[in-house]
């Protein structure tokens, strides 16, 4: 695994889905722990797979956990 850099989940959207920054840049839109998984290898954060992400304490979700993904 690379170096960690900031993860900040955003509140799900009213058309669903929640926004992804990493090291400080908006990457995406998250509609499922998978999408953030891959949005974590593409920021060169490689070896998570959905687990992992959903137990990384170092990802900040703001307006609910891992298991929310619509409004």
């Amino acid at each position: 695994m690379a170096a960690v850099m900031p993860v900040i989940v955003y509140p799900p959207a009213e058309a669903g889905g929640r926004r992804v920054q990493i090291g400080g840049q908006i990457v995406g839109t998250a509609y499922s722990l998978h999408d953030l998984a891959v949005f974590l290898e593409r920021a060169g954060l490689e070896g998570y797979d959905d687990l992992d992400v959903a137990g990384w304490h170092q990802i900040e979700w703001r307006g609910g956990g891992p298991e929310a993904w619509t409004h």
